[in-house]
């Protein structure tokens, strides 16, 4: 029987299992996928902790991911357009993904272009998404200075390159380790930690146009501070601040398309968007894989391989 990630209850790392269980069956107009990658992601680990029961309850045994890539195997009832070994990548809504198979409604899916990494096509919703929509609600454009908070992490480290082919100076906000990386992609890397406001300043000649936070605790107010005009500062994580600021908080849920798959994955499929991938955990190690996540020190994503 195939295998598939389940949790019984709210908790940490440790409630989660990965279980037998009996194959999906496509209903009409979805597609049975053999996942062959699948990306996790944090807002996975708060809503198995309850963090987000309010918002997002879970029904128990629950399963989880969103993200994913893999094979077609088996096609819906009146689904146009898709073949048994179609090569595709998608989502789902059904907190699904971290499984060996899945069935996907047929709009939720694009055609993998053959050059893109399955690790990288299984890894691109969620932050893929969440970064485009950061990039469009800020505006970022030529001439702008854009800064982004968590530039190495799973949504920045695609954020800061979306930002830049949109012809933005952009300065990336991370660890030494990756800066890099990041100057690899056109970035201009600043340290963050104690100083940073003045570190921007200079850099970027005492004019930032935009601000994109992808880590939260207080890059809202710095972005304030720095005198960046709230319709221009974008947060994925702090809501609070939308609250209290007015500033954006535009992320996945405002890109959850197929046609931005589709955009997203051409660009790397043409060689101007790269998605980092720290490491790979067969489904097995699911354990291991959100605990490696949860240190919120990865450069890029983490995939489970199914």
């Amino acid at each position: 029987m195939p295998k598939a990630v389940r949790f019984n209850g709210y908790g940490g790392i440790d409630v989660l299992r990965v279980v037998e269980v009996e194959r999906p069956v496509p209903r009409p107009g979805q597609v049975l996928i053999r996942v062959k990658a699948a990306g996790i992601n944090p807002g996975e680990s708060s809503i198995r902790e309850g963090l987000l029961h309010q918002r997002w309850p879970a029904t128990f045994p629950s399963g989880q991911g969103s993200d994913l890539a893999g094979v077609a195997e088996e096609i819906g009832e009146g689904v146009e357009g898709a073949t048994v070994g179609d090569e595709l990548i998608g989502f789902t809504h059904d907190r699904a993904s971290h499984a060996e198979y899945v069935a996907v409604p047929a709009g939720n899916l694009t055609p993998k272009p053959g050059n893109v990494p399955w690790e990288a096509g299984g890894a691109l919703f969620i932050a893929g998404t969440a970064a485009y929509a950061a990039v469009r609600a800020v505006g970022a454009g030529e001439g702008d200075t854009v800064v982004v908070s968590g530039a190495a992490g799973g949504v920045g480290s695609i954020a800061v390159q979306l930002a830049r082919n949109a012809g933005a100076d952009v300065i990336g906000l991370a660890g030494e380790r990756n800066h890099g990386w990041l100057a690899g992609h056109g970035i201009r890397p600043l340290a963050y930690g104690d100083g940073v406001a003045d570190r921007i300043r200079e850099a970027a000649g005492g004019r930032v146009d935009a601000f994109i936070d992808t880590f939260g605790r207080g890059y809202v107010r710095l972005a304030l501070d720095l005198g960046v005009a709230p319709e221009r500062i974008n947060t994925i994580i702090d809501f609070a601040a939308v609250a209290e600021h007015g500033v954006k908080g535009e992320g996945t849920a405002a890109a959850a398309s197929a046609k931005v798959l589709a955009e997203l994955a051409a660009a790397i499929a043409a060689g101007r968007l790269e998605v980092p991938i720290a490491r790979t955990y067969p489904l097995e190690k699911v354990q291991d894989a959100f605990r490696e996540l949860e240190r919120r020190h990865t450069r890029g994503k983490i995939v489970l391989v199914p």
